[in-house]
């Protein structure tokens, strides 16, 4: 029993768990029992303290009377079917093999399915000749040195059946040199060529007047979690922040094994 709950408590601390406040009064029109009344009334009628919350969806939990409400900003919290309290954290399945961490893995899916979204005519995409085995999206930024360290090593990933997506991300926003750097590239005929030169310090001759997808890149990078770059998006959904050696990378998209 020791042990368990100190797995408990190691996963808290590494997902930096919100135990306090973990119940906060909420306001709520009444509603029926049944999942799909319940949702809609929790999206249409969520208030706390007078104000309505900006709600985009209500999903059942594998818990009774427990639903997961996510906003439109991208939080979320868990509330009971009459909304009279709030669960902040993340939810996790006692399952067989261990714990399952059931919010993360709907991150994931929510992450995997916008960037299905992006058309691959807005990325720039380095692959290898050969059919890929696995893609990953990497949200970039020019003035990173751990970007560009990333960069250096996609012959390698190339080689070994990884193929590299990237999205635009300027750390300090879009009134950056990265931004008018990044803006430039998509702006270029060759788009991989003016990214190598980029990562690698060269001046790029495009102008960055073009119609582009930076902006929009960026917020939807920022809504999907990302805080730094590089930050790696696996198939999955699952987002690596940081610079990852290809050893471990191939390791991590199971292609060690092939």
């Amino acid at each position: 029993m020791q042990n368990i709950i100190q797995e408990v408590e190691l996963i808290m601390r590494q997902r930096r768990f919100l135990a306090f406040p973990l119940l906060i009064a909420g306001s709520l029109l009444p509603v029926v029992a049944q999942a799909d009344a319940v949702g809609d009334r929790l999206a249409e009628s969520l208030s706390v303290n007078g104000q309505a919350m900006p709600v985009e969806a209500v999903t059942e939990t594998p818990m009774d009377g427990v639903y997961h409400v996510r906003l439109e900003s991208g939080e979320s919290f868990y509330s009971n079917a009459d909304g009279s309290h709030f669960l902040v954290g993340d939810l996790y399945e006692n399952a067989p093999g261990g714990l399952v961490n059931l919010s993360e893995q709907e991150q994931n899916q929510e992450r995997a399915d916008a960037l299905a979204a992006v058309p691959e005519d807005e990325r720039v995409v380095f692959r290898g000749a050969d059919e890929p085995k696995a893609t990953v999206v990497v949200f970039t930024d020019p003035t990173c040195p751990y970007c560009a360290r990333l960069h250096e090593t996609i012959p390698e990933l190339n080689e070994r059946g990884i193929a590299v997506h990237y999205l635009a991300f300027p750390r300090a926003g879009m009134g950056s040199q990265a931004a008018t750097t990044l803006q430039q590239v998509w702006c270029s005929d060759n788009r991989s060529e003016a990214m190598t030169q980029a990562k690698e310090g060269e001046a790029i001759s495009s102008a960055a007047d073009c119609d582009n997808p930076v902006a929009g890149q960026y917020e939807l990078g920022k809504a999907l979690g990302v805080q730094g770059t590089p930050a790696i998006i696996l198939p999955d959904g699952q987002l690596v922040p940081g610079f990852v050696p290809p050893d471990r990378l191939t390791a991590m998209l199971g292609l060690d094994e092939d």
